[in-house]
């Protein structure tokens, strides 16, 4: 389940219905790959999608928007299973350009998609993908939501080094200091 910050029932209404709408999506054999590829440091694939999701799920729905769409593509946004830091299987061209094609035709093998997921999946990198100019709001929400995402756990991923920089130089200071001592 998603964390909260605070604990209203909308929260938990909201939470409730959102793991509803994708719950044969996050329980799929194929999408639960997803967590043995990380994305950006240390938060996998899996976890990527199901927060850009979340955020666009409510956004969406604030705004009464297309909010079943968007959450459901936004957790297939990103099924690419590879790792995308190496070239392998004869992957051609920068991941960042491909990747959400092969999102997009992984997506369609498993589940029935609507033409606006489609669109989501396939745009969610512009303007990137300059060529692929999104037809939806709910298109652009997704490409905004999923670069804040993206920056926020590349800021937590450099907090967590910094304190185990700090974590090791105390350290080193502290057995200097043993052996200087005995």
């Amino acid at each position: 389940m998603l964390e909260i910050k605070e604990n209203t029932n909308q929260d938990y209404t909201n939470i409730r219905e959102f793991e509803d709408i994708i719950y044969d999506l996050v329980n799929n054999d194929t999408v639960l790959k997803m967590k043995n590829y990380k994305q950006h440091y240390e938060t996998s694939c899996f976890e990527h999608c199901k927060m850009v999701s979340y955020y666009c799920y409510l956004i969406c729905k604030k705004y009464n928007l297309d909010y079943i769409s968007v959450a459901r593509a936004g957790m297939l946004h990103d099924l690419f299973l590879y790792n995308w830091r190496v070239r392998e299987n004869g992957r051609k061209g920068l991941h960042a350009f491909t990747h959400p094609k092969t999102a997009l035709e992984n997506s369609k093998k498993l589940f029935n998609l609507n033409e606006k997921e489609c669109d989501i999946i396939l745009k969610h990198m512009w303007p990137v993908t300059f060529f692929s100019f999104p037809k939806y709001k709910e298109s652009f929400i997704i490409t905004l939501v999923d670069k804040y995402c993206a920056i926020q756990e590349s800021i937590k991923a450099y907090k967590s080094r910094k304190k185990l920089q700090v974590a090791y130089r105390y350290a080193y200071v502290f057995l200097s200091m043993f052996i200087l001592l005995r």
